[in-house]
């Protein structure tokens, strides 16, 4: 199975793309961003961010989408941008008909780290080590998408069933 984890923002936006024949073996095909310019208008910034999903979407094929559900945000502002954009993602993917899972981050954090308050070193660790990687995936949004794939990997049929 394809898996796609996309770790949502309005700047940057990590795609983390697996392979999962089997729920016991994953492998990391590609980790990448979308990313927008902040002199961009709004307006633009969520339609690019919509063109350019779609065409990955289109080129990649996946057949399952684990996108991170908001959790909370110190910032206001930021959490309202952020909210838009994963909306634009969820809207995208929903046009496909392709599957989605949405983990909170302490979910993903307990399926990837074994902790629900594992810290990001912890948790790129726990990448590097589940796709046999010689260094940890760069930027952070690109390893945050694979830890999501990788939760789609190991929770998706489960999810899916229910």
């Amino acid at each position: 199975m394809r898996i796609l984890g996309i770790d949502p923002g309005l700047a940057t936006i990590g795609l983390g793309l697996i392979e999962a024949p089997n729920n016991q073996k994953v492998e990391a095909i590609e980790w990448l961003t979308i990313e927008t310019a902040p002199a961009m208008s709004f307006a633009d910034r969520l339609a690019e961010i919509a063109e350019n999903l779609d065409t990955y979407l289109t080129e990649n094929r996946p057949e399952l989408v684990v996108i991170e559900k908001l959790y909370f945000s110190v910032n206001e502002k930021t959490a309202l941008d952020v909210a838009h954009a994963r909306g634009v993602i969820v809207a995208t993917v929903a046009q496909k008909k392709i599957p989605i899972l949405e983990p909170t981050p302490p979910q993903l954090k307990l399926c990837i780290a074994g902790d629900g308050k594992a810290d990001k070193k912890q948790m790129q660790r726990m990448i590097v080590t589940l796709f046999h990687l010689d260094e940890t995936p760069t930027p952070d949004d690109a390893a945050d998408a694979l830890a999501l794939a990788a939760y789609g990997a190991f929770q998706g049929k489960h999810s899916l069933i229910a």
